[in-house]
Formats: structure tokens, sequence, C-alpha cells
């Protein structure tokens, strides 16, 4: 279902059977809830501060080597959203990739 660099790659599928309004059983498929990664067992490459004009997806592409893996700077400095990191002279960590 995901591509093996997808952050959803590994996480578990699970099932739920449900009526539908004419009593029908229909069985949804659906990936478990992600939980953010401890960052304890990560490596630190760098810090990187953001300047005006950075991109998350370009900042992974220089240090990762591809930038859909944006996540993975995501997960290293324990938030779920991008933008939450993209703040000028904002200090972040860039791990190594754990894929």
């Amino acid at each position: 279902m995901f591509d093996q660099t997808s952050r959803y790659y590994n996480i578990e599928d699970a099932k739920l059977n449900v009526l539908d309004a004419e009593g029908n059983s229909r069985t949804i498929l659906y990936k478990r809830r992600r939980f953010i990664p401890s960052a304890d067992g990560m490596t630190a490459l760098v810090e990187h501060t953001f300047i005006q004009g950075d991109r998350l997806d370009n900042i992974a592409a220089k240090y990762i080597g591809d930038p859909t893996q944006f996540w993975q700077i995501c997960d290293a400095n324990r938030v779920m959203h991008p933008e939450e990191l993209e703040a000028i002279g904002r200090a972040i960590k860039i791990s190594l990739p754990y894929i």
C-alpha cells in the first residue's frame, strides 16, 4: 500500500467490520495510528538553523538526499507537521535516516 520509504510503511494494517444502511457487512481496511518515535536512538548529524526561503523538503534533500524524507527530520525534532519547524531562526536536528 505504501512505498517502503514512507513513514507509514511499517505501520500495522487493521480491519474494521461495519454494517451499511441496508444491514450488509462491509470491511474497512486501514493503517493503525502512527506515533512519533523516540529520538533517543537517532544519531544526530548536524543542526540546521532556518533562514528566509528555507523549506523542509529542500533541507531533507540537502542532508538526507531525498526531499520526500522530510518526515524523518520531523521525527528527529518530535513534531508531526513540517510547518512546526519552518520558523526563521529555529535550529533543528538532522539525524541519520533510519529506513
